[in-house]
């Protein structure tokens, strides 16, 4: 898998503190646990850039990573189960949104979903909650080769068919795979399109 350069320029506790708005920005964020550490190694070809762990809530602040010198991928806390206070966790929450709300140069979310399990209300109500405040996201089914193809297929069918109670158009999804690299192609040729269309 050829990688991409790629380096960490920041972790920052609050939006006020992220790098100066001056790349087209991408937020990847999901359920604790969901394989975003993985998903990030993957599509940048460096498996040390952010840190995996089995244990959730290990992402506490907004982390940019400069991508080829022209975009910003940032890692953000996962949302759901996390071993810590709730105070924390309130913590975490505020700093995320204030970031999914005010970063001006934030282009899209990326959500990642565990195409492994059926729909999770904490998932459709997160996205749910991201289209009301009209924040442009995509979908990203994670973990494939750990589910059976019918098994996967049927937990996106019933997701997108949650997301259909609220949305007239559904947010475009990608099927991604961190172990066999599948999905890394598609992702960042939309990211390469996107930027194209913002120069």
């Amino acid at each position: 898998m050829h990688p991409i350069k790629a380096e960490f320029v920041k972790s920052a506790p609050r939006v006020e503190d992220c790098p100066k708005p001056i790349h087209p920005e991408y937020a990847f964020i999901g359920r604790s646990n969901v394989g975003k550490s993985s998903l990030i190694n993957m599509l940048t070809g460096n498996k040390k850039l952010a840190k995996t762990s089995s244990t959730p809530g290990k992402t506490q602040l907004i982390n940019h990573f400069l991508i080829e010198d022209h975009w910003y991928l940032v890692d953000l806390p996962g949302y759901g189960f996390a071993k810590v206070p709730l105070k924390e966790k309130a913590k975490w929450e505020k700093m995320t949104w204030d970031y999914l709300e005010q970063r001006e140069n934030l282009l899209y979310v990326f959500v990642l979903i565990d195409s492994r399990i059926p729909p999770q209300k904490i998932d459709i109500e997160f996205v749910n909650k991201l289209g009301e405040k009209e924040i442009p996201i995509k979908i990203i089914f994670t973990k494939w080769d750990k589910v059976k193809p019918m098994k996967g297929q049927k937990n996106i069918n019933d997701f997108k068919m949650a997301l259909a109670e609220r949305w007239a158009i559904l947010p475009e999804h990608y099927i991604t795979s961190s172990e066999k690299g599948m999905g890394r192609l598609e992702v960042l040729q939309l990211i390469d399109e996107i930027n194209a269309s913002n120069n």
